[in-house]
């Protein structure tokens, strides 16, 4: 029978955890139904597969080449006059490319020009995999609506085994979608059924649900945590996600808790109540800047709009009207495509232009410099940036209102020192604070939207730091580091990878910080005044022994690290995850470790095993430890400091 669970009664959901494909653990429950808002039923009998994408050629036809579409052969700009049809096979083609191309190396993405694309009678249904971006190309998400769905649904990897847990690499924003269409259980709602590096952004969600997890699969259906941002919603089905972040949005209500849900200057959040549930509510959010995107007006020309920042927002920038920013033309833009040379890259960013990334895999053998403050660097379809050489590929100058956004970054098979550096390098960056950047601004912040790190996984990467973060005034907004636990070139001495993020500049903040698996403390904050909304973490799974990974007479390496040397940090809702498979014996002695002093804070923290190894404290030496004999079951620490 399906579990129903009431908005106004949260209640924790199984143990759960992303393993390798193929290995997933059976749970010790399945969730296969909730009740969304208003007692409407959200899960009808659940088929015992995913409903597969249609069946479609190997590959998609390609866009027509036109003047309305210079972004290369991997963008599809569709046109609201185009038959529904034949719009839907174009989807549906990609889709059954992408939807299991984890570790591919194809790129897409999928934009709507203003209007209406689909009825109630023909409705349109774009199913997302990997690697694939879906965006309007309106001033605002309600010019382009889509009477239908755009899914996100589990994958089976066998019959009675569904989850989303590696659902990442997939991107949607700027638009509407009045959700109808499909039937049974898929009509239920709009399924974004997707974990880390997965955002949705500028979303307008009308005429039905929205759900975080795929009920309609057999189980265990698990998802691993997303971000949301400036959208607007009715209901939303948290359901198995282990971890979310909602910020400056409105939304109709939130169906339940499992670990650590986060909402930041949200209309329509529920009280914060953490850990029963485990809710942590900012009435307003320190800082924020929305994601710059691209536009295309009825004179048929393209710009990219950059909205401005935001101080101490809650809500959309776009309900009560058009927000402020600016609007670049693409004709200030160098619009690079896979083949382009670094070399040719900063030959263009030295003449003053921005940089447009189109979809595709770029090897960059020389880092790609940004030196010129305000400069826009945007990436289509879930642009890569891979390292040859050694490279760190991509830096910036200290230098205000650069925005990086929408780029991936790889490492590759030689060393780098860093896969993005902002500001200049420290000697022995790491060990201590950066001097002032006198040249930043706190008002107009250098920012990173939706940057992804990848050591690991689609093949053999190694970087001792995946971002280093040297200037002051930076704002992290969605960032997931990963050093691979699963696909290609992975082992403990084969994708090596010492931090995620080192922040050496002083007044950064983030919002949004997702680190995972790296050998040594995955997140280093050395700078004064941080900030940090939403931290997610998870341990390395591969140390093979306890000799291996501890220093300094410390078990492990804490998840977030800051300086001892701080005066000044706060931190709202973290967590930090152990499962070390290779050696169940081995113990982490904490998640968190700061200190103690006035102006450090931290609020709802907690740790958890995934299902191997012990942590014995939360943060610093507060907090009960987690250990196999109760896997899933969280160790809270409401505020520390």
């Amino acid at each position: 029978m399906p579990l129903a669970l009431r908005p106004d009664a949260p209640r924790p959901l199984p143990a759960q955890r992303r393993s390798r494909a193929g290995t997933v653990a059976a749970a010790t429950a399945l969730l296969l139904g909730l009740v969304a808002a208003g007692g409407t039923a959200a899960a009808q009998a659940a088929p015992s597969a995913a409903q597969p994408a249609a069946q479609a050629p190997a590959s998609p036809p390609p866009p027509a080449p036109t003047p309305q579409n210079p972004f290369g052969s991997n963008t599809y700009v569709f046109d609201p006059g185009m038959p529904v049809a034949q719009i839907q096979a174009t989807v549906d083609a990609i889709a059954a490319q992408q939807v299991d191309d984890e570790m591919g190396s194809k790129r897409y993405s999928l934009l709507f020009k203003p209007g209406t694309y689909g009825t109630p009678e023909e409705p349109l249904i774009v199913q997302v995999g990997y690697s694939t971006e879906v965006a309007g190309l309106g001033a605002a998400p309600t010019d382009v609506t889509i009477n239908g769905h755009v899914d996100v649904y589990n994958r089976c990897l066998t019959a009675d085994n569904c989850i989303a847990l590696n659902n990442f690499w997939r991107s949607l924003s700027n638009l509407t979608i009045n959700v109808t269409g499909l039937e049974g259980c898929r009509s239920s709602a709009n399924f974004w059924a997707a974990s880390q590096a997965s955002p949705m952004r500028r979303v307008n969600i009308t005429g039905g649900n929205l759900s975080l997890m795929d009920y309609c699969t057999a189980g265990p259906q698990y998802a691993s945590g997303g971000f949301i941002a400036d959208s607007k919603t009715g209901a939303i089905i948290n359901g198995s996600q282990q971890q979310y972040l909602v910020r400056d949005s409105s939304i109709g209500s939130w169906s339940n808790g499992v670990w650590n849900q986060v909402f930041s200057g949200v209309n329509g959040a529920p009280a914060d109540s953490f850990p029963n549930p485990p809710y942590t509510t900012l009435d307003k959010t320190p800082i924020s800047r929305e994601k710059p995107y691209l536009t295309l007006d009825s004179a048929g020309q393209y710009s990219v709009y950059v909205p401005s920042v935001r101080k101490d927002p809650a809500g959309t920038t776009w309900e009560n009207g058009p927000g402020q920013g600016r609007s670049i033309p693409l004709s200030d833009f160098y619009v690079a495509k896979p083949g382009d040379s670094a070399q040719a890259i900063n030959a263009q960013l030295a003449r003053g232009k921005n940089l447009l990334l189109t979809p595709g895999v770029y090897d960059v053998d020389r880092s790609i410099e940004v030196k010129r403050a305000g400069t826009v660097v945007l990436g289509l379809g879930m642009a890569t940036l891979s390292a040859v050489n050694g490279s760190v590929p991509l830096t910036v100058a200290d230098v205000p209102g650069v925005d990086i956004a929408a780029v991936t970054v790889d490492a590759g098979e030689v060393n780098s020192p860093a896969l993005m550096r902002i500001g200049k390098a420290i000697p022995g960056a790491g060990g201590g604070p950066a001097s002032s950047a006198v040249l930043s601004d706190p008002a107009n912040p250098t920012t990173l939207h939706d940057v992804f790190f990848r050591i690991g996984g689609p093949h053999v990467g190694k970087a001792s730091v995946s971002l280093e973060v040297n200037s002051d005034n930076v704002l992290l907004d969605h960032i997931w580091a990963w050093r691979a636990d699963h696909g290609n070139g992975v082992g403990w001495t084969t994708n090596t990878g010492r931090n995620g993020v080192i922040v050496n500049g002083n007044n950064v903040t983030a919002t949004g910080l997702f680190v995972e698996h790296y050998q040594e403390y995955n997140v280093i904050w050395n700078g004064e005044n941080g900030k940090t909304v939403f931290f997610q973490n998870e341990l390395p799974y591969d140390a093979p022994n306890q000799a291996a990974w501890q220093h300094d007479g410390v078990l492990g390496w804490a998840g977030y690290k800051v300086a001892d040397s701080v005066k000044t940090h706060e931190l709202w809702g973290g967590g930090s995850y152990v499962y070390t498979n290779v050696d169940p014996t081995i113990h982490a002695t904490r998640g968190l470790e700061v200190p103690v002093t006035p102006g450090v804070k931290l609020h709802s923290l907690l740790t958890v095993n995934l299902g191997a190894g012990t942590l014995d404290h939360v943060v610093n030496d507060t907090g009960a430890p987690v250990s196999t004999d109760a896997v899933g079951v969280p160790s809270y620490v409401a505020d520390f400091g």
